[in-house]
């Protein structure tokens, strides 16, 4: 039997990180095996009393006291609400959600691509490319509007120091690269086709993405995205979140591409719309 029954869950800590945007430190007050199991991409439900519930990323997954971190941008009612909440307040959880990033780390290159919002669901997966004790080469290629609408800051900032991060914008500054992530693959893929392509953002970014990386001879079944779709119930009841046959909320948000271009080709009519996940 399915509980749809939401946890009891703590308000830490928050700051800004990005227009419009907060980085929120929370904790899960009874943490359960699942929680401890949870794996970047995958994402939870958070439950605010009188507004309802809204799914989102983990930025960090849930350490063993039940902690973790999610970045969320101010889009409606909840998360005006959730903004103005104190350290402290209680709120509700269900999760751990989806299906998270795939196990890469045989991989010797990995190449990360995002777009604006679409870093949070990334930033597990390269937090622990980092951390393995021979660490997997991997490279980062981030765009955004301008650089205030980035968000993960502190993160992006410990990146740098660590492997290749590219950053471009839309609306560039005098220094800065301009420009989609994709006038920028020459460079990426000059020492070689990377093993592994994981992409987040915007859908059409992700779809050009994954055709050039293609067109660049990396093959299908290595090519992940993550996609947004309105996940109401995080547990594929409620059929808001079809990717043709598929529930989002199950069998992705992370999809393989081949298997991904299959469901769309077979998407029903009544199949739902995009909505955010990632912030």
């Amino acid at each position: 039997m399915i509980d749809l029954t939401p946890r009891r869950l703590l308000l830490l800590d928050h700051y800004a990180d990005g227009e419009d945007a907060r980085h929120f430190t929370l904790r899960i007050e009874q943490p359960q095996a699942a929680d401890l199991a949870a794996t970047p991409g995958q994402f939870f439900m958070l439950v605010l009393p009188g507004y309802g519930e809204a799914p989102f990323t983990y930025v960090s997954t849930p350490d063993e006291q039940g902690v973790f971190s999610a970045l969320i941008r101010r889009m409606g009612a909840l998360t005006t609400a959730l903004f103005a909440l104190e350290n402290g307040a209680v709120l509700g959880y269900r999760g751990p959600f989806g299906t998270g990033w795939p196990l890469f780390f045989k991989a010797q290159r990995v190449l990360a691509v995002a777009g604006g919002c679409g870093l949070a669901p990334l930033a597990g997966v390269i937090e622990a490319a980092t951390r393995q004790p021979e660490p997997t080469q991997i490279s980062l290629v981030y765009g955004a509007r301008h650089a205030g609408t980035q968000v993960l800051a502190r993160e992006r900032n410990r990146w740098q120091q660590q492997m290749a991060v590219i950053e471009t914008f839309d609306q560039a500054r005098a220094g800065e690269r301009e420009g989609s992530p994709l006038q920028h693959f020459d460079e990426l893929f000059a020492a070689g086709v990377p093993d592994v392509l994981l992409c987040c953002g915007p859908e059409a970014l992700m779809l050009a993405a994954a055709e050039e990386c293609l067109r660049r001879g990396m093959a299908a079944e290595s090519i992940w995205l993550s996609v947004e779709r309105r996940m109401h119930c995080g547990v594929g009841l409620c059929g808001h979140c079809y990717v043709g046959s598929s529930y989002a909320c199950v069998d992705g948000p992370t999809y393989r591409y081949d298997q991904y271009l299959k469901l769309l080709a077979h998407r029903p009519q009544f199949s739902a719309g995009v909505a955010p996940l990632s912030c």
